[in-house]
């Protein structure tokens, strides 16, 4: 069974974690890994593993930067430290209350949330013998309201998905204390100020099978380029104001000042933008993301589309 719409890999998802620590999420439940997830998204599964967010599970721990961060934010070994797990790691369990560890870098339960409570929900489309070409358009909605319930983010739940990006592309995890993210920054960790939702997601972590062929990996036209665009800028905005409040530290205030101007540029011709320029919230944001639905923006965001030959 695969499902058509999963279209961004990336990072959160609760798991009662074996040093004493818990990576969130929205719902409760525990991650499965991505091993489950690949038994039927296949394609998504392998353009995951030509990733940095797959490569990366054997190799950033390693560094002397990465060994005197996570000294610095309570634990050197990263892979036992509730503050680089968020980020770097897919922390699994094989049930519920069982022991957990981190098995993975960051995966698809990541971006789309802790599988434990909605797989059953999302693999259910209308009885044990019924495929997914045969689920009727009301159990179809019906099902994906219920994963959301129980904890999925869809890949429809388009600002939920840039949001979850910014969290640690911005060095703003709301998991993470501000002190430590503070920490982190004045330690040298990197950071992409101008780090941008299409250029990021659209390279290769691009995963985009929809019927009917679901052997292609489908590239966003210009307008569908434009409009994620416009969210992620959104989702920027909302994550660099609410971070810079988060710690008393200048150095952490100036970087996420730089990202919030950033994105008000970004945003500046964007008509529809106006009430959240003036009150960036998330709600906000999501009227915004509401409000230009399948609009052609191009013309308005311009030259700031990043070239394709930028894609990451």
């Amino acid at each position: 069974m695969r499902l058509a719409t999963i279209s961004l890999i990336a990072a959160f998802a609760i798991a009662t974690a074996m040093f004493g620590f818990v990576q969130k999420s929205s719902a409760e439940g525990y991650n499965q890994g991505p091993k489950v997830c690949g038994e039927c998204h296949r394609g998504e599964s392998e353009v995951w593993q030509g990733t940095k967010h797959f490569k990366s599970f054997k190799t950033v721990h390693k560094t002397k930067m990465a060994k005197k961060i996570a000294k610095a934010t309570g634990q050197k070994s990263m892979k036992r430290n509730e503050t680089c797990v968020q980020c770097h790691y897919t922390v699994t369990q094989k049930k519920a209350g069982g022991k957990s560890k981190p098995s993975a870098g960051p995966s698809c339960e990541s971006c789309h949330g802790a599988s434990s409570d909605w797989f059953p929900i999302h693999n259910d489309y209308g009885g044990p013998s019924v495929k997914a070409d045969q689920e009727t358009p009301e159990h179809k909605a019906n099902r994906i309201a219920s994963a959301a319930a129980a904890g999925m983010r869809w890949p429809s739940d388009r600002y939920g998905v840039a949001e979850n990006c910014m969290e640690c592309h911005g060095l703003a995890n709301p998991n993470v204390a501000g002190d430590k993210l503070a920490i982190m920054l004045d330690m040298g960790h990197p950071t992409v100020a101008d780090w941008e939702l299409v250029r990021y997601s659209q390279g290769s972590v691009r995963h985009r099978f929809y019927p009917p062929d679901m052997t292609v990996n489908a590239e966003l036209s210009v307008a569908q380029a434009a409009e994620m665009y416009v969210i992620g800028q959104a989702a920027k905005l909302v994550s660099a104001v609410g971070a810079a409040g988060r710690s008393d530290s200048a150095k952490y205030k100036e970087f996420q000042e730089a990202r919030a101007t950033a994105a008000r540029e970004a945003l500046g011709n964007v008509g529809a933008a106006a009430s959240l320029l003036a009150n960036p919230t998330a709600d906000e944001a999501r009227a915004l993301v509401a409000a230009i639905k399948g609009q052609d923006l191009s013309g308005e965001v311009g030259g700031m589309l990043p070239a394709k030959d930028s894609y990451k």
